[in-house]
């Protein structure tokens, strides 16, 4: 078909028979015509079937006129209107013909087509542009082809467009629901995750969480902070493997078994035990990494266990930044294997960072060079918690579209010195046993708690609570002892230490007993207690009161 012939006087049947008399075409030149059907074949169509017509004698005009889907044929560099059919003429009205196609098709130029017109007369190529709505409110697919031959000036660009409305609008209606599906899980996500993070008297902490861009499913990255009584803190991050409210669902239920195992007081590598079996009940298919880590401020260290996840990063106070890799278990979920604590010095002044490898890991770089940058990064960064952990994410590149989620959690152990160094202070008495113990834990006690400068009433509960801890430790424990004061901005905390593993219990003593009230003294007198087992063996049991705010 060759509408060249036509241009803009392509209505009427007169024009197309003259055309084609005037200019008959070759049983050659028709096997080389695109659109057209080979000599042989249409010779064969009509022999064998006498009222079939080949394809060269079909009325192009009627053809097109009854094609549901929009046609348009432009000539020359200004693209002239020389037809439309009666389908675009249903969708848009009547076009004058002969008009450039700005002035007589302004839909066209108001979805972007006339550069692409430009196009495909530059390069005698199809070009094609999906799913637009025009003004109608339809949305359409366009397809623009040259149908002549020869140069751009006297060029026809056939334009043909497909209505696509029911599967622009499924499209739509399907990117809705995916939308809304994220939005749940993130929703979820945020709901799961502390909402405010407990603050330790001992460190300086602050976390941030990014949910993967809008085009990302949202992950089961986690953290959290919880403070174990006697001082110490538990810290925690980790990362669901999968997306979506499945994965969001898991982490909540992985965080929540945190928070309960760690009331038990235990050391690190035994939560992430726990943690383990119960990842396997929850999803035999669903597996998780994980940093459970715990700080003492009388040990300086930070004691750790890690399920398969990245390794915690500590800078000093000199800007030396050290990497704990080792121990390392495979991640929760996976089963049969007995994971094992290890620990690295966080001493005043160092700030370590714990992190899920959406902050570190890119798809064109290995993983050891992203937290080679992150090193590089924490170790120029400065200032509080917070101000280190949105240097961090900037520095790693992390944007609303990032295609992983991030967690970080940084946490510091600041330098108390001048006036606040007042307000933290420490005090040891190694105990050796004997009927002499008792008496000098109780002088020591009360010699500390009055350079102290504790008010009397909380002088005289100190002292009765060390007195009471000793007794216990000196009838139901064995050597070595240890009795331990502390004091923060916040709180009192009073604890011994002894070689037994037995842990003590609260019970409701009778009258006639002569022993069984100390612990229950105790209680009752302080705002918390508690005890746990110690690393090396033996157990600590601790006490703590609150101090007035001034």
């Amino acid at each position: 078909m060759n509408f060249t012939r036509w241009s803009a006087r392509l209505p009427g049947k007169q024009h197309r028979a003259a055309a084609r008399a005037d200019h008959p075409v070759t049983p050659d030149r028709r096997g080389e015509s695109a659109g057209t059907v080979p000599a042989a074949r249409a010779e064969h169509l009509t022999d064998d079937h006498p009222g079939v017509p080949a394809v060269d004698e079909l009325p192009v005009r009627d053809v097109l006129d009854r094609v549901p889907a929009l046609v348009a044929l432009v000539h020359g560099p200004d693209h002239r209107v020389a037809y439309v059919n009666d389908a675009y003429v249903a969708a848009f009205g009547t076009r004058p013909l002969g008009e450039p196609t700005r002035d007589a098709l302004p839909e066209l130029d108001e979805l972007g087509l006339l550069p692409l017109l430009d196009q495909v007369l530059r390069s005698g190529r199809p070009r094609t542009l999906k799913s637009r709505k025009a003004p109608d409110g339809r949305s359409y697919t366009f397809t623009c082809t040259p149908v002549t031959e020869g140069n751009e000036d006297d060029g026809s660009v056939l334009i043909f467009a497909t209505d696509v409305t029911d599967h622009a609008e499924a499209a739509e209606r399907l990117r809705a629901s995916e939308r809304s599906q994220r939005e749940t899980a993130v929703t979820l996500q945020r709901s799961l995750l502390p909402q405010e993070l407990e603050e330790p008297d001992d460190l300086r902490i602050a976390a941030t969480y990014h949910p993967g861009g809008t085009e990302t499913a949202v992950g089961g990255d986690w953290y959290d902070v919880i403070t174990l009584g006697g001082g110490r803190t538990a810290l925690v991050i980790g990362d669901v493997m999968g997306r979506g409210v499945r994965a969001a669902a898991v982490m909540g239920q992985l965080r929540t078994a945190v928070r309960a195992y760690a009331r038990l007081d235990l050391p690190p590598h035994e939560v992430l035990q726990l943690l383990d079996g119960l990842a396997s009940e929850i999803d035999p298919n669903q597996i998780a990494t994980c940093v459970y880590a715990i700080h003492d401020p009388n040990e300086g260290r930070l004691v750790y266990a890690s399920a398969g996840h990245l390794p915690i990063l500590v800078r000093d106070e000199s800007g030396a930044v050290q990497r704990a890799d080792e121990p390392t278990g495979p991640p929760l979920g996976t089963g049969g294997w007995m994971h094992a604590s290890g620990s690295i010095a966080l001493g005043p002044g160092s700030t370590a960072v714990l992190y899920t490898d959406g902050l570190v890991e890119r798809r064109d770089q290995d993983l050891d060079e992203g937290i080679a940058a992150l090193e590089q990064a924490l170790a120029g960064a400065t200032g509080t918690p917070q101000v280190v952990c949105d240097r961090l994410v900037r520095s790693a590149g992390v944007t609303a579209d990032h295609d992983d989620d991030v967690a970080v959690l940084v946490l510091q152990h600041p330098a108390h010195t001048g006036p606040d160094g007042e307000l933290f202070r420490n005090a040891a008495l190694e105990l050796l046993g004997g009927i002499e113990a008792a008496p000098r834990a109780r002088a020591f006690a009360s010699g500390v708690l009055t350079s102290w400068r504790f008010p009397a009433e909380l002088h005289d509960l100190g002292v009765l609570a060390a007195s009471e801890l000793v007794a216990n430790s000196l009838q139901h424990g064995t050597p070595p002892m240890r009795l331990r004061l502390r004091r923060t901005d916040r709180r009192l905390i009073i604890e011994v230490t002894d070689g037994d593993d037995h842990l003590p219990r609260r019970r409701q003593a009778e009258p006639a007993d002569e022993s069984g009230r100390g612990i229950a003294i105790v209680a009752t007198i302080a705002t918390h207690w508690g005890s746990r087992r110690t690393p090396g063996g033996g157990k600590a049991v601790w006490c703590e009161f609150v101090l007035a705010k001034t």
